[in-house]
């Protein structure tokens, strides 16, 4: 999870990095849609909240804590911002470069015991188990099978990461590219308008199979938005 406070020296430095070119025109190709489950379905189930969490988190360092963790049949969501988490195994759009908050490791590890690639696997963050939440009375746990969504486009992905206590709403750079939100760990992310579902008591073994993410949330959220 990103603590977005720089000093003004980083903030140059950040400034003066060069830019990876790939990487842009790399967020510009077709972004295919995961599933028949619609955005639209997932958010109608949404609508109220039923707090789970006992208090409150922020989107960032300095934000008003306003934002609840939420339950209803058998998944916890929130509504928040995304912040862009770069971190886990160097890539050429995930480095020292690219990301002045760049950390190798990530809470959860592959079959092969490497760290997680932010860039090629879709996950989110969740907050580290506190006295505000903790996600493992759910049932979650590294693997846990997500759903984000932004706008009308829904993405598949896994729980692969821990961030600070008290903020909520980030997630992996093949994340937000997919959702079609500029996924650069600096300047992308958006500051509102994504929805995290998390489905309770699920994980996937190897957690890096994104296919069988797809294939177990598509079912999972076929269920969910069923009358």
């Amino acid at each position: 999870m990103r603590v977005r406070l720089l000093t003004l020296a980083a903030a140059g430095a950040a400034l003066l990095a060069p830019v990876t070119l790939p990487a842009l025109a790399h967020q510009q190709q077709s972004i295919q849609r995961e599933g028949a489950v619609t955005a639209a379905e997932l958010l109608a189930k949404v609508r109220g909240c039923v707090r789970v969490s006992a208090g409150l988190y922020r989107s960032d360092a300095g934000a008003p804590a306003d934002i609840p963790v939420c339950g209803v049949d058998g998944a916890v969501f929130w509504k928040a911002d995304m912040d862009i988490d770069c971190d886990g195994r160097p890539s050429a759009r995930c480095n020292r470069t690219t990301d002045p908050w760049f950390q190798p490791t990530t809470s959860y590890q592959q079959s092969d015991r490497r760290y997680l690639s932010a860039a090629g696997l879709p996950f989110i963050v969740l907050p580290a188990p506190s006295s505000v939440w903790d996600y493992r009375k759910h049932g979650i746990k590294g693997g846990s099978v997500a759903a984000v969504v932004h706008g009308d486009r829904v993405q598949y992905a896994v729980v692969g990461d821990n961030g600070p206590q008290n903020v909520i709403g980030e997630a992996s750079y093949a994340t937000a590219e997919r959702l079609g939100i500029r996924p650069d760990p600096t300047t992308g992310g958006v500051t509102s308008g994504v929805t995290y579902i998390v489905f309770e008591d699920t994980k996937i073994s190897p957690i890096e199979d994104h296919k069988a993410a797809v294939k177990q949330g598509e079912a999972l959220a076929r269920e969910f938005v069923r009358p």
